[in-house]
């Protein structure tokens, strides 16, 4: 049963021959009635306080959940930006990689291509210097072919300018020869030309 301040300043109690002092009984309840209706306001105070403190915790925990949520999301995209950087560093190493690969077999082969033309060009020098070896001596034998006919034409003047030996003795006969004996020798062919 619930017991209003208000029923305790109205309660009335009988009387009898040995009770109590009524006016000490309604004085004390007049003061227990004060007391009660103190507290009743205050425990209603502290109703609407444990309220609005209970909604306070309400609030704070939302923020809670919702602070941890975002955390997680946070770290989740963390996560997967970490994971799409680490897959985009691998593909661009990769990509290097090959690219790198890809110019030292370009390189490999450019200095394969710069060997054979050396080779190439040390084949033709050989031929070259044999086609310049052989030009010379071809000069060369030209050249001495030539001072021999030089000298074998100067050795055929010489000749027919001296008399002949027979020639000698019979020198009053001399000018008496037909004109066979008189002329010059036939000259040896020039192979020249």
């Amino acid at each position: 049963m619930n017991v209003t301040p208000l029923d305790l300043r109205q309660q009335q109690f009988r009387t009898t021959m040995r009770g109590y002092d009524r006016d000490e009984v309604t004085a004390f309840l007049a003061e227990v009635s004060s007391d009660y209706e103190v507290a009743l306001t205050e425990a209603d105070k502290l109703r609407q306080e444990v309220v609005r403190l209970e909604g306070l915790l309400n609030e704070h925990r939302e923020h809670e959940r919702n602070l941890r949520n975002t955390l997680l999301t946070a770290q989740r995209l963390s996560d997967e930006v970490k994971d799409a950087a680490a897959k985009q560093a691998d593909a661009i190493v990769r990509e290097a990689e090959g690219r790198a690969e890809l110019i030292l077999d370009k390189a490999q082969a450019r200095v394969e291509d710069v060997h054979r033309e050396i080779d190439g060009l040390r084949l033709k020098r050989r031929e070259v210097e044999n086609s310049v070896e052989s030009l010379i001596s071809s000069l060369t034998s030209t050249l001495d072919f030539i001072h021999e006919q030089d000298q074998r034409e100067r050795e055929d003047k010489i000749a027919i300018h001296r008399p002949r030996q027979s020639d000698a003795r019979d020198g009053a006969s001399m000018w008496g020869q037909s004109q066979r004996d008189t002329e010059p020798l036939p000259r040896t062919v020039d192979r020249r030309g």
